[in-house]
């Protein structure tokens, strides 16, 4: 379920959050209000008003490490592209220094490069990766782990260039890795049932005033959608509105498609 409401797009994400605090917000003014048990439930009246703080400050903070945690990811996710970004411009670098020699590396990583931003960037977004940029990334690390360019350029250039490949597939299996990472169920669902207590704890401390019961109620509904909104929209680091850009690797791209 909260997967599936995570997977809308930002409209409909947002509708969702609206009607769901809605619904609950509207039930609980209905029960202590107008519905035939509110008089039994006024039997409750005496919860002072600073009993709100308890449960509201339990969910600013679930919310805070809610955030904390997909903010964390969003940061490790572009850390891992610019890290590919980088370890792929400075093997092409290390390529050009003896360009004769080398030659072959220049077309397998421009190759590996396109493989990523058409094939692997759009399966991540269903948290897959591209069987082709597998497949292109070994004609990579063949073209570089071979003998003969040892023979050629020495074992200190080509260590230099296998540390960089090396760099490339590390980031790359961190990008798939977190492409493929969700926030565990659990959090999300504690989240939300604390704000719906929240409200409850609101109707406590209003029974006798229905209009300020409504009113507050409303408010706090705004500021949890506002902020759950707005989480939910980071929690797919590479789709939806709020994602990682593949602008590094475009410009990786540029510079090694660029004439020796």
């Amino acid at each position: 379920m909260i997967n599936w409401w995570l997977d809308l797009p930002s409209v409909g994400m947002f509708v969702v959050l609206i009607g769901f605090y809605a619904a609950t917000g509207s039930f609980l003014v209905w029960l202590t209000a107008f519905s035939p048990v509110h008089g039994k439930i006024h039997s409750l009246n005496g919860v002072v008003g600073p009993f709100i703080g308890t449960v509201s400050v339990m969910f600013s903070l679930l919310t805070g490490f809610l955030a904390s945690d997909i903010s964390d990811r969003n940061r490790q996710a572009w850390r891992a592209v610019h890290s590919e970004s980088s370890a792929a411009e400075t093997l092409n670098t290390l390529g050009r220094v003896s360009a004769s020699e080398l030659a072959q590396i220049q077309p397998s990583l421009r190759y590996y490069l396109q493989s990523v931003l058409t094939q692997d960037w759009p399966q991540m977004a269903k948290g897959d990766s591209s069987p082709d940029t597998d497949a292109a990334f070994e004609v990579l690390l063949h073209e570089v782990s071979d003998a003969k360019v040892a023979q050629v350029v020495g074992q200190t250039v080509q260590g230099a260039l296998l540390n960089a490949v090396i760099r490339i597939r590390d980031a790359r299996a961190d990008r798939l890795a977190l492409a493929s990472d969700r926030t565990n169920d659990i959090k999300w669902i504690t989240v939300l049932i604390i704000g719906v207590i929240t409200q409850l704890a609101i109707a406590l401390v209003h029974l006798e005033r229905p209009r300020a019961h409504g009113a507050g109620v409303v408010v706090f509904s705004v500021a949890a959608i506002v902020a759950l909104g707005l989480i939910a929209l980071q929690e797919h680091q590479f789709s939806g509105d709020i994602r990682i850009s593949p602008a590094p690797l475009q410009d990786a791209l540029a510079v090694v498609s660029q004439p020796g």
